[in-house]
């Protein structure tokens, strides 16, 4: 009895810190999922028009799964300090609901990148385009080019972009390929923090059946 007692104990404190780590990571996971979102270079991505939506998706999953992660930290913590099979049953469901979601996003990073490079270079193709008809319309493109430091396309000729380009780039870099090595980048890093956090919910599923089972044995041994 007192085995047990003290094996529970110990699932207990260890369910304590992983839910207290599970919550830290939540919160690094929804900050870094905005800060992907909404600061930096991938904000200003986007724009009057359109905005790169298929790329967002997978950011968005990443944020949503973060909240999720801080929600069932709390809740965690509370199931186990009262030692309730039904909160730590629930907690094992959301944990597994956040394994799927993290997967999936995961996943979405590494297998749609081709789908989000080739979404954002449309756009910018869009705005150059518009910008070779009309060269008023030149706001969108001077938006691309400050955020990626880059001037023009591959095909085109230098001089007729020229007026869009950032005065201080030394060196005129090719917009579709700096799109293609910032996306790669973003979403290579979308794709290890969603596979790690899967990883790190798989030992709190542990945990929480364990503790699960040391009560039942416990109440049926009372």
């Amino acid at each position: 009895m007192g085995r047990v007692q003290g094996g529970m104990r110990c699932v207990k404190f260890l369910l304590f810190i992983f839910n207290f780590i599970f919550w830290l990571a939540g919160s690094a996971v929804v900050a870094f999922g905005l800060w992907l979102r909404f600061g930096g270079v991938i904000r200003d991505l986007s724009t009057e028009e359109k905005s790169p939506e298929y790329f967002y998706l997978g950011l968005y999953m990443l944020v949503g799964a973060g909240v999720l992660m801080m929600t069932v930290g709390f809740f965690g913590c509370c199931g186990a300090a009262r030692e309730s099979q039904c909160l730590l049953g629930a907690f094992f469901t959301c944990l597994l609901v956040i394994f799927a979601a993290e997967v999936t996003a995961g996943v979405f990073a590494f297998i749609g990148k081709k789908s989000a490079v080739d979404e954002v270079q449309a756009i910018y193709n869009e705005a150059y385009d518009s910008y070779m008809r009309d060269a008023e319309k030149n706001k969108t493109l001077i938006h691309f080019h400050d955020a990626l430091q880059c001037c023009g396309k591959e095909s085109d000729v230098p001089v007729q972009v020229k007026a869009t380009c950032p005065k201080d780039v030394q060196e005129q870099k090719n917009c579709l390929e700096e799109i293609q090595t910032l996306i790669d980048s973003k979403l290579h890093l979308v794709g290890i923090v969603g596979i790690g956090i899967a990883g790190i919910t798989i030992f709190g599923m542990i945990f929480s059946m364990v503790l699960c089972c040391a009560i039942r044995n416990t109440r049926d041994m009372l």
